[in-house]
């Protein structure tokens, strides 16, 4: 996949002026390429004697006259991130200066690194495992403290740790199957009670990390949530006071807002892309009716929408309309403008949603959407309404990132796929058909959870992996 007696050079810094830019090299040719690029101050001890330590240079062109001053800091392989020797070079920020830097990394010897070569190599030689890797690339793109502090576990081999008794359990089970197989005069068919038991344990585990792995990309990727309803209810007062400033425009004449407003939030460190839309409702107006056209789009493509109903005005056939909207997907109903008196009721009984003495509880509605009041304006109940939106995001309960071991979708389908082989394997042991059917399911179960750390992990995925980094990561 790539030649590791190359020495690869990049800048590892993001482009446009700023106080430093690092250029970072690695492979066999760093000390070669450190002695012509680099020079050190006279009476000092060689860069190649001190390593990770920080040292003053002045940094050669191909005549030998120095361009510029840095600090270079030197790892030595094996103990470094790549495995390799390593240098980095930190220069003054800005355009010039780490692309001359890089330049002349590159006419002594060493070539341009591809898209997340540095990690790769550190993946390849055995620095870190493949969920590990793909940690680095969610450090840097975490939009939250909770989605930074879940990578972080993650890249620190937490999820890891969690899939290798997992791995045991199936290597354990594999084992004694092929054995009693390969070998029926020496070695006795595996009791079936204890290997079900084993099997439903792994499946067991396997499963819980497939749900918490789905949670963890909520923390990772966000949603996108949608304020919805008909005109004059509240929904730009909703915004405002999700997003605590004065974002969107309030006024008392219905009709306001005439275009989608989104603004990013961070809802107990969940990213939320937040869409305040236009009001629901038939206009005649060429301008309004865009605006409607537009929420009906953008409320189809939400994850989450945010019914918003003024509590102290009857329902009216706009409401009603707004609802429909909503049939089958995943919705929290805000009663807003609580601090006036209320003009009908909203709850919920016997998994049923009654509004105003209809009971409405269709067939395509999973489950009645949950309730929650506030007065936006005022700026009450939006704590509420936050930790509302959390439950509704994960599915009745809020879970906490801290409680979880990272992972994406990729962990997340390797995982279900492993559960649903592991299934199958122990619905074979329990219906006594022949023991050698089931090493089928348990060498899909090792590989499925193989593809997670990347002992299995074929060619092309780490293509699509290592793509997605940037160049000099």
């Amino acid at each position: 996949m790539i030649n590791s007696s190359d020495t690869i050079a990049a800048i590892a810094t993001a482009s446009g002026e700023g106080a430093l830019a690092v250029v970072r090299l690695s492979g066999p040719g760093v000390f070669g390429i450190a002695s012509q690029v680099l020079k050190e101050r006279a009476g000092t001890p060689p860069l190649t004697s001190t390593p990770r330590l920080a040292r003053l240079v002045q940094v050669l062109d191909e005549e030998g006259t120095s361009f510029e001053q840095a600090v270079a800091t030197l790892y030595p392989g094996p103990h470094s991130y790549t495995g390799d020797d390593v240098l980095e070079i930190s220069v003054h920020g800005g355009s010039m200066a780490p692309r001359a830097a890089l330049e002349q990394c590159l006419r002594r010897g060493a070539r341009l690194a591809m898209p997340g070569e540095f990690t790769l190599r550190a993946f390849l030689a055995g620095r870190i495992d493949l969920a590990q890797a793909e940690a680095v690339i969610d450090v840097i793109q975490a939009q939250t403290k909770a989605g930074l502090r879940l990578a972080h576990r993650q890249m620190e081999g937490t999820l890891s740790t969690r899939v290798e008794p997992i791995r045991a359990i199936v290597i354990g089970a594999l084992a004694e199957v092929e054995a009693s197989v390969d070998f029926p005069d020496d070695v006795v068919e595996p009791d079936r009670t204890l290997l079900f038991e084993s099997l439903e344990e792994a499946m067991r585990m396997a499963v819980e990390m497939a749900v918490e792995s789905r949670a963890g990309r909520i923390y990772r990727d966000g949603i996108r949530l949608v304020i919805m309803g008909r005109p004059n209810v509240g929904k730009s007062s909703l915004l405002n006071a999700l997003l605590r400033e004065a974002r969107a425009i309030v006024t008392p004449i219905p009709g306001t807002t005439r275009d989608t407003i989104e603004e990013t939030l961070d809802i107990g460190g969940v990213p939320v892309q937040a869409v305040d839309t236009a009001g629901l409702r038939d206009t005649l107006d060429p301008v309004e009716s865009i605006g409607v056209e537009r929420a009906l789009t953008s409320i189809r493509s939400a994850d989450i929408r945010l019914l918003v109903l003024d509590q102290s005005e009857p329902l009216s056939e706009e409401d009603w309309k707004a609802f429909e909207a909503t049939y089958g997907e995943a919705t929290l109903i805000v009663l807003n403008k609580s601090d006036l008196p209320s003009a009908w009721s909203c709850n919920t009984r016997d998994d049923r949603l009654i509004v105003d003495g209809k009971v409405i509880a269709l067939a395509s509605w999973p489950a009645p959407p949950e309730t929650v009041e506030a007065a936006a304006a005022l700026d009450e109940g939006i704590d509420r309404v936050e930790q509302a939106i959390l439950r509704t995001v994960f599915g009745g309960r809020i879970v906490p990132a801290d409680s979880l071991a990272g992972g994406g979708m990729r962990q997340s389908i390797a995982l279900e796929h492993a559960a649903a082989s592991l299934r199958h394997a122990s619905a074979t042991v329990q219906s006594g058909e022949p023991i050698d059917l089931v090493s089928v399911d348990l060498h899909g179960a090792l590989q499925s959870l193989g593809e997670i750390t990347g002992q299995t992990a074929p060619e092309d995925l780490l293509h699509e992996i290592f793509g997605r980094f940037c160049i000099g990561k």
